[in-house]
């Protein structure tokens, strides 16, 4: 399975870099930005995304990566920032929130990410803030693609709206260091409404988040 997994990534480096380099010939150099990690430290080794901007650098291709910090988590300037330094990737690690600002200087030339799911009509699910991403990448006309194995592949899934998307805990967000560290947001200011008997218990949410009773 290790085999057959790094097989695979360089496979998926390999054919992404090709591909890149097919669809925009009067391209020399790219910049490609990614999302959270999809490196060695995400698959057996090598990576997916972050494969293919490995195989661009190894071709003398890749002018930049652009990593995201991907809050909460902050996957991106924990693991992706890690493995372009440790690799001598030209590399700069970005703000979520910059990546427009960033499309819309023209200093990217592709978008590059990896998928938890892929549903057989193509609906893609992955780390948040990866849609964000797509709707910026298409009003700047930058192409968006999804590297992947196989075994992302869920054909028993007809879109994404049958991906079962992840519920994570609420200290990632309210907590520094993606839930690790101190408590940097108001108590109360964020938490889920279930359904109890088919019916959202609103009232007893809010008197319980404001510690007294709406009556």
């Amino acid at each position: 399975m290790l085999d057959d997994d790094v097989a695979s990534n360089k496979a998926i480096g390999s054919y992404g870099s090709r591909f890149l380099r097919d669809q925009q010939k009067i391209v020399p150099r790219f910049s490609v930005l990614t999302h959270c990690n999809t490196g060695s430290l995400a698959t057996a080794g090598y990576g997916t995304a972050l494969g293919v901007i490995r195989a661009l650098h190894a071709e003398g291709v890749l002018e930049r990566a652009y990593c995201t910090e991907t809050r909460p988590f902050n996957q991106g300037s924990r693991l992706t920032a890690f493995e372009l330094v440790h690799d001598k990737i030209p590399a700069t690690l970005i703000a979520d929130s910059a990546a427009a600002a960033l499309m819309k200087e023209s200093r990217v030339s592709a978008v590059i990410v990896g998928a938890d799911r892929v549903a057989a009509n193509g609906d893609t699910a992955n780390k948040i803030g990866t849609y964000s991403l797509a709707l910026c990448a298409m009003h700047h006309h930058i192409p968006f693609y999804v590297a992947a194995p196989l075994t992302s592949i869920d054909l028993s899934l007809s879109s994404g709206e049958e991906i079962v998307i992840e519920e994570r805990s609420a200290k990632e967000l309210l907590h520094s260091q993606g839930g690790l560290g101190e408590q940097v947001a108001a108590s109360g200011i964020l938490g889920v409404i279930t359904k109890n008997n088919d019916a959202f218990n609103i009232k007893d949410f809010v008197e319980k988040a404001a510690g007294k009773s709406t009556a």
